[in-house]
């Protein structure tokens, strides 16, 4: 047995076949059963000609399917490939063709994107449907794809060192395709709260002797957090439970029935709701334990508010990336407003100043956020961005965060920001490039300036500063929504326009950041 997810995985479904793996509104699959259809679905790649190395995208909602899938691809020593199934055409042919993927799944509600989309990626030609028939020429129905295939084992021997793939925001706009091997990502990603496995046979043992926990990740698994969140589950033999959508009610609904124990979601965007729905009554919150963001951080008012709905419920927040893994949590008391505080659970995070070097505890310098050991191995199809976010300093690899901060006296860290100019609107990442280059195509604007500006519910929303082009005046806004729209996913549009006369940017024709934000924010005033 090697630490790589596919062994792992089958080593605990032979301990505790019979327990619950994964629970989807009706539907839930034990161990064994989940063991065996991901079986049938690796068999059926394997046969349409997907080898180890080649990569198998998923581009579903969250269910049943999309966790066969992840567990498939891996059994055949495949990379799982997440797609974001908000994307537009150009930006789905992006990731297509970006990521080499030769395989799809996807779900037939995205058909028309899908094969409006494919014909322009080559390389991917096996296509399976999930939830109907599909009508694009070629594709094959899930079902019928696992009812055709063996749903035994019989593959071969798999290495720590297989790849794991997570598609991530990058600084252009479009993402990129996060590189771990599997030994580091499940080290990377380990529960802080258990000792580390010192061979993969202690995980198996862990999971067996593990109670009758219930976890429900409530993100989408198109991200990292809810992917990850379902390894760390399983290994150790936890029953994880979805919903297809976020839905604040269906989520305590679904809470309530399954007796969820421990839940995660992403910030203020998901604990809003949540907490107005709960508000109104009538759900038995007794069996939740714990409630954790993250990927983005509770403001203070939300955390509050949660926690005097559940007050026998212990809230934390997390900090990480895709990148760095999970490393630290929020020290009590911390919140966005009174300044952003963690305590790693590692000793390899700290804070590197300018020369790339450990700011001492207490001094009050500035850096960013820097994490070796278990970190990922760069960018899929992009060196020139691993190297220069995973440097090597006296022959020791640092990946640096983006995370502007400091070193306090008792070795927490403080952190100030991202020193990207990235919107976190609801979880998701926007880059102002990406949009502002969108805006510049519409022939009444002569240049755009995009920044993210307070929102209640959504962490930021997004915010752009308009200067027209010629004397005709400002674009309607309905005109630059529906322009975005073409070419943007519904949450990369901006939420209000401010126009001026003359963009403020520097000599170097930078972009002035701060100036932007007041501008849009007068403007929404």
């Amino acid at each position: 047995m090697e630490y790589n997810h596919a062994d792992l995985f089958e080593g605990v479904a032979d301990a505790i076949g019979e327990r619950v793996a994964l629970v989807c509104g009706d539907r839930r699959l034990t161990y064994a059963e989940m063991d065996e259809q991901a079986n049938r679905l690796a068999h059926h790649l394997a046969d349409a000609g997907v080898r180890p190395g080649r990569h198998v995208a998923v581009q579903l909602y969250n269910g049943i399917e999309y966790a066969v899938a992840l567990l498939a691809a891996l059994k055949i020593r495949a990379v799982p490939i997440n797609i974001n199934y908000r994307y537009v055409e150009s930006e789905l042919l992006y990731v297509y063709q970006d990521s080499d993927s030769v395989a799809l799944l996807y779900d037939v509600e995205f058909e028309d994107r899908v094969a409006a989309t494919v014909p322009e990626a080559p390389d991917l030609k096996h296509l399976i449907a999930v939830g109907g028939t599909p009508s694009i020429p070629g594709a094959v129905a899930y079902d019928d794809a696992l009812r055709e295939a063996d749903g035994t084992r019989g593959f071969p021997a798999r290495s720590p060192d297989d790849l794991y793939i997570i598609y991530t925001g990058g600084t252009t706009g479009m993402p990129k395709g996060v590189m771990w091997s599997t030994e580091q990502i499940l080290h990377a990603f380990w529960n802080p709260s258990l000792p580390r496995p010192a061979r993969p046979e202690d995980i198996v043992e862990n999971a067996r002797n593990g109670g009758p926990l219930v976890m429900m990740p409530v993100a989408p698994l198109m991200h990292g957090a809810a992917q990850l969140g379902t390894w760390i589950g399983w290994f150790i033999g936890a029953t994880l439970v979805y919903t297809r959508k976020f839905d604040a009610a269906d989520v305590w609904r679904t809470i309530e029935r399954e007796k969820v124990n421990s839940l995660t979601i992403t910030g203020d965007a998901m604990a809003i709701p949540m907490a107005e729905e709960l508000a109104r009554g009538g759900y038995d919150t007794s069996s939740l334990l714990v409630f954790v963001s993250t990927g983005a951080i509770f403001t203070g008012t939300v955390r509050d508010r949660i926690q005097a709905l559940l007050p026998n419920t212990m809230i934390m927040d997390r900090f990480g990336s895709t990148e760095s893994g999970s490393t630290a949590e929020a020290v009590s008391g911390s919140t966005p407003e009174k300044g952003l505080r963690f305590a790693p659970d590692v000793d390899d995070v700290t804070v590197l100043d300018d020369a790339l070097q450990p700011v001492k505890p207490g001094s009050g310098v500035i850096g960013q956020v820097a994490r070796s050991g278990y970190i990922a191995q760069g960018y899929y199809n992009d060196p020139e961005k691993t190297a220069k976010t995973f440097p090597v300093v006296d022959g020791r690899r640092w990946l640096l965060t983006g995370d502007i901060a400091t070193v306090e006296e008792d070795g927490s860290i403080a952190v100030y920001g991202r020193g990207s100019q990235a919107i976190n609107t609801g979880g998701e990442k926007v880059f102002p490039e990406e949009v502002e280059a969108v805006l510049k195509g519409h022939p009444a604007v002569y240049d755009a300036v995009v920044t993210g500006i307070p929102d209640e519910r959504w962490g930021n929303r997004v915010a752009a500063v308009i200067q027209p082009s010629g004397a005709s005046g400002p674009p309607a806004a309905e005109d630059l929504d529906a322009h975005c729209r073409k070419e943007l996913s519904g949450y990369k549009v901006p939420r209000v326009y401010a126009f001026v006369d003359e963009m403020k940017r520097s000599p170097a024709g930078k972009a002035d950041y701060r100036w932007a934000k007041q501008v849009a924010e007068e403007a929404q005033e």
